[in-house]
Parts: structure tokens; C-alpha cells; sequence
């Protein structure tokens, strides 16, 4: 399982690496796409994942919001010089 996720980490980023021009690829296919749909996969392996491990992704996704926001509460506030 973890596997399939790394193994989608790397499909992404070679379709990121292809977009930012770092290595491009060989065919004219739309790049945004190709990202799009390996951003699904990344998704439904994590899914998969977390499924078999009886994990509430709504809940967890919840805690880490909340998290990211007490965090992050004046980072993106522009500050007076």
C-alpha cells in the first residue's frame, strides 16, 4: 500500500518536474491534466490507505486544518514596515 503511494509521488512529480521545464517531456499532452489525474491517484491511494487502517480522513483532515490555522493565523498578513 505504501508502495502505491510512492509510487504516485512519483508519477506527480515527474509531471510537476515536465511543467516547471525541469525535464521535459517527450509528447504534447496537456500537463495540467496529466498533473490532475496523478493528483487522483495520489488521492485514492491515501484513500485506500487510509480505509484499511479504519482512519477518518474528515476528522484528521479537520485536526490538521485547525492546526495549520493556529499556526499559520498571521503568516500570510502583511506586515506594516
Amino acid at each position: 500500500m505504501l508502495a502505491s503511494i510512492m509510487e504516485e509521488v512519483g508519477e506527480l512529480s515527474r509531471e510537476i518536474n515536465s511543467l516547471e521545464k525541469y525535464k521535459k517531456k517527450k509528447n504534447d499532452i496537456d500537463e495540467i491534466e496529466r498533473i490532475s489525474e496523478e493528483l487522483a491517484d495520489l488521492l485514492f491511494s491515501i484513500i485506500c490507505m487510509a480505509n484499511y487502517y479504519k482512519i477518518d480522513l474528515v476528522k484528521a483532515f479537520d485536526k490538521i486544518i485547525k492546526k495549520y490555522d493556529k499556526r499559520d493565523l498571521n503568516r500570510w498578513t502583511k506586515r506594516k514596515v
